[in-house]
């Protein structure tokens, strides 16, 4: 018997094991992005369903973006830890915004505007459906400058258009 395939939106379901909190070592994955931000090796950090990070995901209004950090700071005062793991929430939001165009194409209703969460410098998310080139059209469509920097986009200003 073959394996099948998970969909995007079955990558969605909670799992029984999380949210988890971890004390934080070098040897993990997320160490360098998380001491980046004042965490240290002992410091608690939280590991959370994909639904969580799209729930982060979702309260990002018209007109405003919001960052992977940003998702993870409010994740981590609501489990009362010091930090998310940024490694498996950039999973996470990379499996919600694929799983919102599989909805799309399957003519499902859903309210995850995706593109206005960006990568934790202001860059748009090539792992994105349709990569950053789609990522760059879906904020221009909203009004946004998208400017080149390298091989990479980024949000021209986009601190002034975060969320609080």
């Amino acid at each position: 018997m073959g394996y099948k395939k998970k969909s995007w939106q079955e990558k969605m379901a909670d799992k029984e094991n999380l949210p988890k909190v971890l004390k934080l070592e070098k040897g993990f994955p997320c160490y360098n992005a998380l001491h980046k931000i004042g965490l240290d090796a002992g410091d608690s950090v939280v590991l959370v369903n994909p639904r969580e990070i799209e729930e982060e995901m979702k309260k990002v209004p018209l007109g405003k973006l919001t960052t992977i950090i940003h998702n993870c700071k409010n994740i981590a005062m609501k489990h009362n830890v010091k930090g998310c793991c940024t490694l498996t929430s950039g999973i996470h939001i990379m499996t919600a915004a694929n799983a919102a165009e599989e909805m799309k194409k399957e003519g499902k209703k859903n309210d995850n505007f995706y593109w206005r969460t960006l990568k934790a410098n202001g860059e748009l998310n090539e792992k994105y459906p349709g990569g950053a080139e789609a990522h760059k059209k879906l904020l221009q469509k909203e009004g946004y400058k998208i400017i080149q920097k390298g091989k990479k986009y980024v949000v021209e200003n986009f601190k002034e258009h975060l969320v609080k």
